[in-house]
C-alpha cells in the first residue's frame, strides 16, 4: 500500500505539472514575466552588492526600494498568472484524493517508528479503528509524500523558480529585506 500512495504521489505531481505546463508554463505572457522577475531579482541582487556601503545615500535608497517595487509587482503579476491553473488541479486533485480516500478508507497503509504529537494524530490515523497512533492512515501518507516529491518533480521539469527570484522572495512574495526593516 505504501509503495502504491507513493506511485500516486508522483503521478498527480506529474499530473499537475503537465496541467500547469498547459494552462501557464507554455504561455508568452508568463514566459516574459518569468524572465522578468529573474532580470529584476539579479539588478536587484547587484545593486545590494553595490550599494551596501552608500546605504546612507537617500538616492541609493530610494533606487533600491523602487527595484523591489517592481520586483513585487512582477512577481504579483506571475501569481496571478499562476493562479488559473491553481484552480484547475485544485479540481483535479480534489477528485483524485476523493476517490483514493475512498479505496484506502480505514486501512492502515504504513506503521510509523513514532508516534506523532497529539496535533497530527487526527490526521494520521483518520478513519482507522484502534488506539496505536502509530498506525498510518491514507490522507496522512499521501500529503507528505505529495509535500516532498512535488517540489522535487519541479525542479525535475525545470518549472522551479530560478535561484535568485527564490533568493529575493520572503513571506508572501515580500522581498527579504522589506520584510526584515518592518521587523
Amino acid at each position: 500500500s505504501t509503495l502504491v500512495i507513493l506511485f500516486v504521489a508522483v503521478f498527480t505531481a506529474f499530473l499537475g505539472e503537465g496541467l500547469t505546463w498547459l494552462l501557464v508554463y507554455r504561455t508568452e505572457k508568463y514566459k516574459k514575466l518569468r524572465d522578468e522577475v529573474d532580470k529584476q531579482s539579479r539588478r536587484l541582487e547587484k545593486r545590494k552588492d553595490t550599494s551596501a556601503a552608500d546605504l546612507s545615500d537617500k538616492s541609493a535608497k530610494r533606487k533600491l526600494e523602487k527595484q523591489e517595487e517592481r520586483l513585487k509587482s512582477f512577481n504579483r503579476d506571475l501569481s496571478f498568472v499562476n493562479m488559473k491553473s491553481m484552480l484547475a488541479i485544485f479540481l483535479v486533485f480534489t477528485a483524485l484524493f476523493s476517490m483514493f480516500n475512498s479505496i484506502f478508507d480505514g486501512r492502515v497503509v504504513a506503521k510509523l517508528p513514532f508516534v506523532p504529537v497529539s496535533l497530527l494524530q487526527g490526521i494520521s490515523h483518520r478513519n482507522l479503528l484502534g488506539e496505536d497512533y502509530s498506525d498510518c492512515s491514507f490522507t496522512f501518507l499521501y500529503v507528505i509524500c505529495t509535500m516532498s516529491v512535488r517540489q522535487n518533480v519541479q525542479k525535475l521539469l525545470g518549472f522551479a523558480p530560478s535561484r535568485s527570484a527564490s533568493k529575493q522572495s520572503g513571506f508572501f512574495g515580500q522581498s527579504q529585506s522589506s520584510f526584515f526593516k518592518q521587523q
